[in-house]
């Protein structure tokens, strides 16, 4: 049975975004195949502060969405579209993202990394 999710962007904010998504519909490979869903399960990562690996599955494979969303992050493309959205009240959780990853366990962290604070 599939997982339902609510998704967050209504059509005016996605109209707003789309022209600034790398990858299109029409271009060879997957990779602009369904942009607004790759974008919907990135702000479900920053909505909900889960790690990568409990992406539901409605979005696709996990490590691929993780993958992408490395490679939007090296060029740039989160920051222009977190900027087209910046004055829309839905998205004010954007700027209050934890900016570190998710590190599941100390062997896994990079060196010099600290530990975010728990939530207790």
């Amino acid at each position: 049975m599939a997982q339902r999710v609510r998704l967050v962007l209504s059509e005016r904010q996605w109209k707003r975004i789309e022209k600034q998504c790398v990858g299109r519909p029409e271009d060879p490979g997957g990779t602009g195949a369904n942009n607004r869903m790759f974008v919907e399960a990135v702000l479900w990562i920053a909505r909900t502060g889960s790690p990568w690996r409990d992406l539901p599955e409605v979005f696709g494979k996990w490590n691929s969405v993780f993958v992408r969303f490395n490679r939007w992050s090296e060029g740039g493309v989160w920051q222009r579209l977190f900027a087209a959205l910046a004055d829309d009240p839905d998205f004010e959780y954007l700027a209050r993202a934890p900016r570190r990853p998710h590190w599941p366990c100390r062997s896994c962290r990079p060196p010099g990394a600290t530990r975010r604070p728990s939530a207790r």
